[in-house]
């Protein structure tokens, strides 16, 4: 399945329960989305709090699925092609340098 049909898939499912209504109690606007990215995004590094290998690797997995619906959905809203954005963000870093540790 591509980034665009997973896109497609997550709004079938949005749509679904509403949200993208205007009486919407859970209004899906770039910045209500942004910050549930973030808020998902905290509750993967939860899996990592005291082991280096989280318990749970379906529950995590389950965390980084909601990261990535957010994701798409963030990047749709904002009429962002993530694909495009993905691949020129991967040719500025191929020609990157990073600091060596030392």
């Amino acid at each position: 399945m591509t980034i665009a049909e997973l896109t497609e898939e997550m709004h079938r499912f949005v749509a679904s329960k509403g949200f993208y209504r205007e009486d919407s109690h859970r209004p899906q606007v770039p910045r209500n989305l942004a910050i549930s990215l973030v808020l998902e995004a905290s509750e993967v590094l939860e899996h990592f709090q005291w082991s280096e290998r989280p318990p749970n690797p379906e529950e995590l997995g389950d965390e980084l699925a909601d990261v990535a619906l957010y994701l798409l959905q963030l990047a749709s809203v904002s009429g962002i092609d993530l694909e495009q954005s993905i691949l020129r963000k991967l040719g500025k870093n191929a020609g990157r340098e990073w600091p060596k540790q030392s």
